[in-house]
């Protein structure tokens, strides 16, 4: 992958949040009312928790509509989490890209859904034994603030208090919080303590890498979610195998180290470990991007002439 793309897709998503400061929520009544009907759908069709054994639930956050690695990620952490580490119907997914509106209709990832979600989520799950897994991509912020937009009619900033806030509302105890995106260190100081895991893509005050029109998978994403967490089901394992490797991409690709971080409460572990030792895994599961729209089957509806352009290799 080109060096100079990567590091201008990251400069002009960090110009263009910058200059959404101003937070512009979901304004039209029909589609709050569609997103209030799909949030109570899906807390609505949580399997409830099984006594006596430890579960995990899981609720991914896709952030950013304006690129498809972020929807790509988000939907994969479903199908990893349903199939292959037994939370089949213990999952939500909020995402904002097109697809959530039309082809595959499904909350958007919006401060208010996620805070219904894990109040939702944390009124099903045993506060003592399950386990929550929260997933978040986008961009973030040098202020450490993650960039949430479903262009054009939703713009937010999301700052450790408020996903803090959102988490201690819900009641839910025992936490592996991960947030890829850039300069995602700094939000571990507001959110660790005894009961939670947190990793992150990037340290405080670097970048990290992946995004773009040409990305099918972050570097974090591809190389915790896809790669590791198809060798093995230990969080912190996985970890640790995927901060190799992206220190050496970053290092072949001429990149300044975004230096993953990780903050493991001392309580967290054993209960990790309680939930693992009963978890029987399913086999690996492929990365599938999911596919673009079919084109106009409509006669009258004028086809775009071929750019000539080749499509640029994907890693």
């Amino acid at each position: 992958m080109n060096r100079l793309p990567q590091l201008l897709w990251c400069l002009l998503a960090l110009i263009g949040a910058a200059g959404s400061v101003a937070a512009k929520g979901l304004t039209d009544p029909a589609l709050r009312e569609r997103q209030r009907v799909l949030v109570e759908s899906a807390i609505a069709g949580l399997a409830p928790q099984r006594p006596g054994q430890p579960d995990l639930y899981v609720v991914g956050f896709g952030g950013d509509s304006t690129e498809d690695v972020f929807r790509n990620e988000t939907v994969y952490v479903d199908t990893l989490m349903s199939q292959r580490f037994g939370a089949g119907g213990r999952v939500v997914t909020l995402i904002n890209h097109s697809d959530s509106l039309i082809r595959t209709p499904r909350p958007l990832a919006t401060l208010e859904n996620l805070r219904a979600v894990l109040a939702g989520v944390g009124n099903v799950m045993d506060h003592e034994q399950d386990v929550l897994l929260l997933f978040m991509t986008m961009h973030g912020m040098p202020q450490h603030q993650l960039f949430v937009q479903m262009a054009p009619v939703y713009f937010d900033l999301i700052d450790p208090r408020q996903l803090r806030k959102a988490l201690d509302d819900a009641g839910i105890r025992n936490r592996v919080l991960v947030i890829s995106a850039c300069y995602s260190g700094g939000f571990i100081p507001a959110l660790k303590d005894h009961d939670t895991l947190i990793l992150t893509a990037a340290h405080r005050n670097r970048p990290s890498f992946g995004c773009g029109p040409d990305s099918d998978a972050t570097y974090f994403g591809r190389a915790w979610l896809v790669d590791a967490l198809n060798d093995t089901t230990d969080f912190v394992a996985a970890f640790e195998t995927a901060k190799i490797r992206i220190a050496e991409r970053e290092k072949e690709e001429g990149f300044r180290p975004s230096r993953p971080q990780i903050s493991v409460g001392k309580q967290i572990l054993p209960r990790l470990q309680a939930w693992q030792s009963q978890l029987v895994p399913g086999p690996k599961v492929a990365y599938a991007v999911p596919a673009p729209p079919a084109p106009p089957t409509d006669a009258a509806t004028p086809s775009k002439p071929n750019s000539g352009k080749a499509s640029k290799p994907k890693k």
